[in-house]
């Protein structure tokens, strides 16, 4: 009986520890104004997007990845300000905050104003 016991807390251990590795990945679904000058702020609207799941958000046009600065970030939304250098239609890309850690390319793009 002790044997089956101790078996079953460490199989719920292994499913915790499983559970924990796979969370959903972060996802922006949209973003609001789709477009804007440097300096203005957007809101990314989606899953996942809280601190414990995202370490920084980018703009990427493939190439050239900026930073962005986040004003706001809750699970559901991040408001981030368009960088100095965002130039044209660039996308959405996160960092994760996994144990390993991954840049994310998101199919939402902004464009950015002269």
């Amino acid at each position: 009986m002790k044997i089956s016991f101790v078996g079953l807390i460490v199989v719920a251990a292994c499913l915790t520890g499983y559970a924990q590795q796979t969370a959903a990945p972060p996802s922006i679904d949209a973003v609001d104004p789709p477009n804007g000058k440097v300096g203005a702020v957007i809101t990314a609207t989606g899953q996942n997007l809280a601190k414990a799941s995202v370490a920084k958000l980018y703009l990427t046009d493939g190439t050239n990845d900026l930073v962005v600065d986040v004003t706001e970030q809750t699970a559901t939304s991040i408001k981030f300000k368009i960088p100095a250098k965002a130039t044209g239609r660039m996308s959405l890309m996160v960092l994760t905050q996994d144990k390993e850690p991954k840049l994310m390319e998101l199919p939402v793009k902004v464009a950015i104003d002269d």
